[in-house]
Order: C-alpha cells, then structure tokens, then sequence
C-alpha cells in the first residue's frame, strides 16, 4: 500500500490539505499526518474541523509536530512522497536553511537527505525575497515547488473547482491515478 507524509502548517490554504488527504484516502493511501500548531487554526478557520477530525478519515494516523521521535522523522520508514499542503514561508524558510526543529521540517529533511519525492506548497503572497531564495534552492535540490495557484482556462464554477485544480496537480506529482479536475486535451482553444 502506497504512503505519505503529509503536513499542514500555518499558511493560508488548509482547503488544499483537507482535500489531498481526501483524495489520497480515497486512492488507498496511507497518510502520516503532521499538523502545526498554525495549521490547527487554520483547519478551524477555514474548514471548520480540527487534526483530530482529519485522523478520524480512513488511512490516517495523526502526529504530534513537536514529536521528533514520530516514525515520519526516521529515513529508515519508507514513503512514497513526503508534501507540506499548505507550506508556511517559515516553513519553508526552516527546510531551506536545514532546520528541522519540529516533525514538519524534520520529515521533508529527511525526505532531501534520502532523496525521496517532496512536494511543498506554497500559499502565502506576496513572496518575500529570503523566502524566494529559500524555494529556488530546494528546488535546485530537487523538490517540488507547486505554489497553490489554480489555473482559469477549465471555467471553474465553484471554490471546490479551484481547490482540485492544485490538488490534482499535486496527485499528477506523486502519481496518483485520480478523477478530479478536466484535463487539457489542446481542443479548448481555436487559435484559428
């Protein structure tokens, strides 16, 4: 059975967690699940569910972030992919400096150092520079920058729409086959 790391730190965009952890239930994943004590807020905020509600979905096992002894911070537990959906700036910031003082930047440490598939998903905007920087080198290091920024050219009717345009991308990168969001087939648009 495939497995994840997932996080959920304290950046805008929880929607984007929630759903992938959905998604990946559905696909029979199983999901090591992180969340920050930022990210609880926001799953409040924006999704009106707490960690706890999410560990009750099938194939999730919640971790506390501040246990660095989690099987996640050891690179002998073996993932399929590693993503931070949302990923904080700090977060970010954290990784791309190489520290890794809670379970969240533990685990995608671990993730570069084993050169295991990590996907980290920025929401925050404006970047500010340290953060650009701290993306473009974990990038040159060979993870997966996917900011949360849904495209327009499927019509999208609804937020939900919005929502699975970046999730799919995200299921795209870790090769989960799945059914959300419209393909682009090149027969959209007539140029004529």
């Amino acid at each position: 059975m495939p497995s994840a790391v997932v996080a959920v730190t304290g950046a805008s965009g929880a929607r984007y967690g929630v759903r992938l952890i959905e998604e990946l239930s559905k696909a029979g994943w199983e999901i090591d699940l992180i969340v920050s004590k930022a990210g609880d807020i926001n799953l409040k905020l924006e999704c009106e569910i707490s960690s706890k509600d999410l560990a009750k979905i099938p194939g999730v096992s919640l971790h506390k972030n501040a246990n660095l002894a989690a099987r996640p911070a050891s690179g002998s537990a073996l993932y399929d992919a590693y993503v931070i959906c949302p990923a904080s700036g700090t977060t970010i910031g954290k990784i791309g400096a190489g520290i890794s003082d809670n379970l969240s930047t533990r685990s995608a440490l671990v993730a570069i150092k084993e050169r295991r598939k990590l996907i980290l998903v920025p929401r925050e905007t404006p970047a500010p520079t340290p953060h650009l920087e701290a993306m473009a080198k974990l990038s040159s290091w060979g993870v997966v920058i996917l900011p949360a920024n849904p495209g327009f050219y499927n019509s999208p009717e609804s937020i939900e729409d919005l929502v699975d345009f970046v999730v799919a991308r995200i299921l795209d990168q870790m090769g989960v086959q799945h059914n959300i969001g419209r393909r682009w087939t090149g027969d959209e648009a007539s140029l004529g």
